[in-house]
């Protein structure tokens, strides 16, 4: 397949949408939000600015994330969210152009019907769909083109992708829907019970990021909730020990994906796993001591790639500029 200027690599995650243009790279990285008027039904703000009303409870103002465990779960919504991302990503002339669209591996065809539609609505592109760890292992660094195999955790918003993979294609997978919002959820459940403290999700995700599985340097991080008894704002130091312990249970459940996925693979490419380590991709990669947990698991050495939030929308990138049509499945199929 000829590559096409204008052609478009799409992320479109659970959290937040990467849109990568042949010839000029990655262009947009956003929440994957719209903002609707309740009343009139005009949207208000796509991305980050219709993200920065999330939870903050605006009048007549609906926050929408139509995305919920790595598929689409409002199609009307993303194809708007979509239509106004492709705008700003400069990617909406008179001339049809193709688009690779990532999907989680688990994701049933009606789900990945939806993703292809989400775009055909706009009549000027060729949908064509890609595993997400397939692309994820591209992006993080791995010679699939040569026939080269590899192991990816692909730890996204929605979605836990655990897969060994060998050339563009899927070799075996477990597909968790159970990843980053699962972990934020957590912590507000145990903030609530064992804190009395109220946070958002966005408070949530900034002690993930802070303390993790270890603890963080002091063992303990500030964040700004409401006192569930009184409804007033509250500053509170929470321990490392309750965001570990809530994350616990996720995290649990991708090691034990882990562990599954690795004894099932055949031997063949056992040898590409051990040299290439378990690779780490997806916001989650960033998670203070998961990589180390993953490696005790699978007793590989365990590596978070570069830049892992852009390796899925890389990898595709690499597919669109690399003319490996035989690794892509049709939208239309």
């Amino acid at each position: 397949m000829m590559r096409i200027r204008g052609s478009v690599a799409i992320d479109l995650g659970t959290v937040n949408t990467l849109i990568w243009v042949a010839g000029r790279g990655i262009v947009l990285d956003e929440p994957s939000a719209i903002a609707i008027d309740s009343g009139s039904g005009a949207i208000i703000a796509i991305g980050t600015a219709a993200d920065a009303l999330a939870e903050k409870e605006p009048q007549d103002v609906s926050v929408i994330h139509p995305l919920r465990d790595g598929v689409i779960a409002d199609l009307d919504a993303t194809a708007e969210m979509l239509r106004g991302f492709l705008r700003k990503a400069g990617s909406s002339g008179p001339l049809r152009a193709n688009a690779l669209v990532c999907v989680p591996s688990g994701a049933t065809w009606v789900e990945r019907r939806s993703v292809a539609a989400a775009l055909e609505a706009r009549r000027r592109y060729t949908v064509q769909l890609i595993d997400e760890p397939v692309a994820a292992a591209a992006g993080a660094g791995l010679d699939l083109a040569a026939g080269a195999g590899g192991f990816i955790v692909d730890i996204g918003g929605g979605t836990t992708e655990v897969a060994a993979v060998a050339g563009w294609r899927v070799v075996r997978a477990e597909s968790l829907r159970m990843a980053g919002n699962a972990m934020d959820e957590a912590i507000v459940n145990a903030a609530r019970s064992g804190l009395g403290l109220i946070l958002s999700q966005r408070a949530a995700r900034q002690l993930k990021a802070e303390l993790g599985l270890t603890g963080g340097q002091d063992g303990w991080a500030e964040a700004v909730g409401l006192d569930a008894a009184r409804r007033t704002p509250r500053l509170e130091k929470v321990p490392g020990e309750l965001v570990a312990g809530a994350l616990e249970p996720v995290v649990s459940a991708i090691g034990r994906a882990v562990q599954q996925v690795l004894s099932d693979i055949p031997a063949g490419l056992a040898e590409d796993v051990m040299r290439g380590k378990v690779r780490l991709t997806g916001g989650g990669a960033l998670l203070p001591g998961l990589a180390g947990r993953i490696e005790s698991v699978a007793e590989i050495s365990a590596v978070v790639a570069e830049d892992p939030l852009r390796c899925v929308v890389r990898g595709a990138a690499q597919l669109v500029d690399g003319r490996r049509a035989d690794g892509l499945a049709a939208g239309q199929e």
